[in-house]
């Protein structure tokens, strides 16, 4: 523990997304009487979080939405007096379809990333050939297997559930989440909620009727497909709105916009010593949260600890592309009701899937609109984040048009670029943070926070900030 200065502390955050945010949030909360720095490189908040309005349209160019099922992003909404500011997804449309043999096909009600809730449903889906629904049937009966060690999501789904539910309907739905090649993701660090299914119940099949009997005895019956929509939740200004009011709780002057930062490393007189790229002299703090995008933080840590830089350097990641166009609904002749669709990679088709914002969340479009989010790229298709935007637009156009029917020229077009921004939970990644999280004790308030450790969503973001918070103020015997 570092002895109490005679000074206010001075608490540096580096990385002005969500997760940098959160930290210095909880900062502020925790050791109030402190003074605070934020410095974020580029020219605004919110990291890849960035809302949009226009011409009476509203849409994010990121992640438009989290999960309430984990408590981190609703519990600082509801600190920050945000959380009447929150909207629900649109009851009527709660399903996913996916593309088979070149048409649109919906998810089997019930069938949520892995879990069949539905059997029925299933044995009624064309996406399955008779053997296909007969394997995932017999899933029910699949002893559970012990020792899997560290399995990939790929592996596991073809043991439970089979190869064709795999290709058709598991890959496309965790492709959608993490951009990734599901054989080389850990369902360890990636779904280990089914994980815990098969050792509890033995079964994903028995799992999700258990569930599904305790929603029923609840009066909360679901019929969702794909994923859990009505767990989802939404700023109705959209996930700027959350990053602007988190960033309305901090000190004004905390706050330094396009400052980028070079390296840390200890001070003489052992405090922090923070280098800019646009100042002679460093910054000097007591305690300091690095949340910047793991890949920037790498080179940060060179001279201070190589094993703790090459650590965190070591975890990869994909790219992506998403782009956003708002057309009339009668030029899409086949409008699908429903929140979006995904295509399985052996559909051989060049988008991940497409989300109907205006479908899922209230007041995104004017009436008689409607705007589709396009994603491209990620680990199995990343030659095309490469394109030109003008080929990007042709893409999606024409794959839209065969998928759903677009004619014509949408209202607009927005095309948002994300290099190298999705973490890769590769087999091992799990004990990769175990060694990143040892090595960073060894540096007395330091610690580490983002997407690249223990979760990719808005809510495991706040969480990582918010325990990178407290684990720099326990250095100095703050443990509220």
């Amino acid at each position: 523990m570092l002895s109490q200065p005679a000074r206010a502390r001075h608490y540096v955050v580096v990385g002005g997304g969500i997760s940098g945010l959160a930290a210095a949030h909880r900062l502020s909360e925790l050791d109030p009487h402190a003074r605070l720095t934020l410095l974020e490189a580029n020219n605004r908040l919110g990291g890849v979080i960035q809302t949009v309005r226009r011409d009476g349209f509203l849409y994010e160019r990121s992640a438009d939405s989290f999960i309430t099922t984990v408590p981190w992003a609703i519990n600082l909404a509801r600190r920050i007096g945000f959380e009447d500011q929150l909207i629900g997804t649109n009851p009527d449309g709660r399903r996913a379809m996916v593309v088979h043999q070149g048409r649109l096909e919906e998810i089997p009600a019930g069938f949520v990333l892995m879990a069949p809730r539905d059997l029925q449903a299933v044995l009624k889906t064309p996406i399955l050939s008779w053997a296909g629904k007969l394997r995932l049937a017999w899933e029910a009966f699949e002893p559970p297997q012990a020792n899997a060690g560290d399995e990939s999501v790929a592996a596991f789904a073809k043991r439970r559930l089979g190869v064709e539910v795999f290709e058709r309907l598991v890959q496309p739905l965790v492709g959608g989440i993490y951009t990734a090649d599901p054989e080389k993701l850990s369902l360890a660090a990636t779904l280990p909620r089914f994980q815990e299914m098969e050792r509890t119940a033995g079964s994903l099949t028995r799992a999700a009727w258990k569930e599904r009997a305790k929603q029923n005895l609840q009066g909360s019956p679901s019929c969702e497909s794909g994923a859990r929509y009505s767990m989802f939740v939404t700023p109705r200004e959209g996930l700027s709105s959350f990053i602007n009011a988190i960033a309305d709780r901090l000190p004004a002057e905390s706050i330094r916009l396009n400052t980028p930062v070079t390296s840390v490393a200890r001070s003489g007189s052992g405090r922090w010593s923070v280098s800019l790229h646009d100042r002679d002299e460093p910054l000097e703090a007591d305690g300091l949260v690095l949340a910047a995008p793991a890949p920037r933080v790498a080179p940060m840590l060179t001279d201070l600890d190589a094993s703790l830089a090459s650590e965190i350097g070591s975890i990869e990641h994909a790219g992506s592309s998403v782009c956003t166009a708002a057309y009339r609904t009668d030029q899409i002749a086949r409008l699908p009701r429903c929140f979006g669709f995904v295509v399985p990679s052996i559909e051989n088709r060049q988008i991940l899937s497409a989300s109907f914002s205006s479908h899922k969340f209230a007041g995104r479009a004017p009436d008689g609109y409607v705007v589709i989010r396009t994603f491209i790229g990620g680990a199995l298709q990343a030659e095309l984040n490469n394109l030109p935007d003008s080929a990007l637009r042709r893409l999606v156009s024409r794959e839209l048009q065969e998928l759903i029917g677009v004619e014509g020229s949408p209202v607009f077009w927005d095309v948002s670029r994300y290099a190298e921004t999705m973490p890769q939970y590769h087999l091992g990644h799990l004990d990769r943070v175990s060694r990143i999280e040892s090595r960073v004790s060894r540096h007395v308030g330091l610690a580490v926070a983002g997407n690249a450790y223990r979760g990719v969503g808005i809510p495991q973001c706040i969480q990582s900030g918010e325990s990178a918070a407290q684990q720099v103020a326990q250095a100095f015997g703050i443990t509220k």
